[in-house]
């Protein structure tokens, strides 16, 4: 297989797009590995390197702290794990801007149920890869089972979110 050099903009972009398709991620604290969850992020388009998620006070990741997170796109064409803080949101504006009918469905007390804790997560660092394109033969070949390792192309970058 061989490696593409990505542009790491044009690699944030399709990686932002693809979050606002489908904003689910695993998400896990650096300080308990066993504490990864599947969690649907808050983003904010005007709010660069940053997300928000709903939880529990009883929640794993109450603790807050540093968290790394996996994400793969709707299309399975994108995929990145980056890393970043997790701390307590406390903005009233950030949690009513952010609130909808899939956040009241977890706390049907709403906005002011007293379990409700709301995350700001500050990103970090990020690898993000597209999908190994191996082109119109490569796929042919694939089809017949032959080796396409040198038909694939692996575009990945590491990036600051």
């Amino acid at each position: 297989m061989r490696t593409q050099k990505a542009d790491p903009a044009e690699m944030r972009d399709k990686f932002w797009k693809a979050m606002a398709e489908s904003p689910f991620i695993m998400l896990q604290l650096d300080a308990d590995p066993d504490s990864a969850a599947p969690m649907t992020a808050q983003l904010d388009r005007n709010a660069n390197h940053e997300i928000w998620f709903f939880v529990s006070r009883s929640s794993h990741l109450a603790p807050m702290g540093p968290a790394t997170a996996t994400f793969t796109s709707k299309g399975h064409d994108t995929f990145a794990r980056f890393h970043g803080l997790l701390s307590e949101e406390t903005s009233r504006e950030r949690k009513d801007k952010e609130w909808s009918k899939l956040a009241e469905a977890w706390f049907p007390g709403g906005k002011n149920d007293p379990d409700l804790l709301m995350l700001h997560m500050k990103l970090g660092d990020a690898t993000i890869w597209s999908k190994a394109e191996i082109g119109m033969l490569g796929a042919a070949k694939m089809a017949l089972g032959m080796n396409v390792r040198k038909e694939a192309v692996d575009t990945h970058v590491q990036t600051h979110l």
